[in-house]
């Protein structure tokens, strides 16, 4: 599997460019986006269905009669989530030029669990736990007997965390040989996880993290399946006691799953960002296909040369709602 996943990655950097930026490529990552933020939600016990979080985050209708708690659930994680896609890809102020900061660990918390909290907050929290702050209550131990720092030592070990995780960039970017890449990132999420930092939204948060990290290194975020629950639980427990093989290859076949679900497929194919002149037909001349980007009714956008860019995935759904009035 980790050859594999070196292979792939290889082919997206030397021969695919790299990730495609959420300007230069909207359908991978809102293929990505959705997923994630349903089967990431499920893990913690979240009952929507694709179908329902589709129409939720596309539409903004509570399809279904599931409590609101849920649906804030999800709104709250696919806000951290595009905010996640953004800020790696394109860092805004936020961004110290690190690989990652304190402070953008604390504001993804804040966006994933906000929504709900207005409606749902932790039953024990204080007035300083919520989102976006670090916990003030010490952990009961887990059910496999790992026990959490108390909270008076969070503040340093996730700066601890922090620090190391900066040192280690170079080896992650370029892994030796004997050092896997996913066993390393392991590692990473599993300490995150151990410390456990906030009361509440510590799997959904070091989820997040991790894919902050991922994406900024130049590599494919990952999903956990909800169908991989149990088998995501039990790696994280091995990975208490030091085996980080079982939670490596977890992450590994989720790297290579986005791959080639969605980020090789659509970069080499019908989602390709090309210049608009090679998208021309006999229905759209180059006029018209212009005309369509400059009012957002093609899905494209101007690079910095001033060509402006789509796919012939975009074409195709322009082709739908041409002549229909947006609301």
């Amino acid at each position: 599997m980790y050859a594999r996943l070196d292979s792939a990655l290889a082919d997206l950097r030397e021969r695919l460019g790299g990730l495609p930026s959420p300007k230069e490529s909207e359908a991978i990552w809102s293929d990505i986006w959705h997923l994630e933020a349903h089967h990431s939600t499920a893990l913690e016990g979240n009952t929507l269905v694709l179908r329902e979080v589709e129409e939720l985050l596309d539409r903004g209708k509570t399809v279904g009669a599931k409590p609101l708690k849920e649906y804030l659930e999800v709104k709250g994680y696919a806000d951290a989530a595009k905010w996640v896609y953004a800020q790696a890809l394109e860092p805004g102020d936020w961004h110290d030029g690190s690989l990652l900061s304190v402070n953008e660990i604390r504001n993804i918390h804040l966006l994933a669990m906000n929504p709900v909290w207005q409606v749902a907050p932790h039953q024990d929290a204080h007035d300083g736990e919520g989102p976006g702050n670090f916990r003030q209550h010490d952990i009961h131990p887990f059910g496999a007997g790992m026990t959490p720092p108390a909270w008076t030592l969070v503040d340093a070990e996730i700066l601890a965390w922090v620090d190391q995780l900066r040192t280690q960039e170079e080896s992650l970017r370029i892994p030796q040989p004997g050092s896997p890449l996913p066993e390393m990132l392991a590692r990473v999420h599993n300490q995150f996880e151990r410390i456990h930092p906030f009361i509440d939204g510590n799997g959904r948060s070091g989820r997040l993290v991790l894919n902050l990290v991922l994406v900024r290194l130049g590599y494919p975020p990952v999903v956990i399946l909800k169908q991989q629950r149990a088998a995501y639980l039990s790696a994280l427990q091995k990975a208490d006691d030091g085996d980080n093989g079982p939670l490596g290859e977890l992450l590994a076949r989720a790297m290579y799953d986005n791959l080639n679900r969605f980020i090789v497929p659509n970069v080499a194919g019908p989602a390709r960002m090309v210049p608009l002149a090679a998208l021309v037909s006999d229905e759209f001349s180059l006029a018209a296909l212009r005309q369509a980007a400059q009012r957002g009714r093609l899905d494209a956008f101007q690079g910095s040369d001033g060509v402006w860019r789509s796919s012939g995935k975009a074409v195709d759904v322009y082709r739908k709602i041409k002549g229909k009035r947006i609301k």
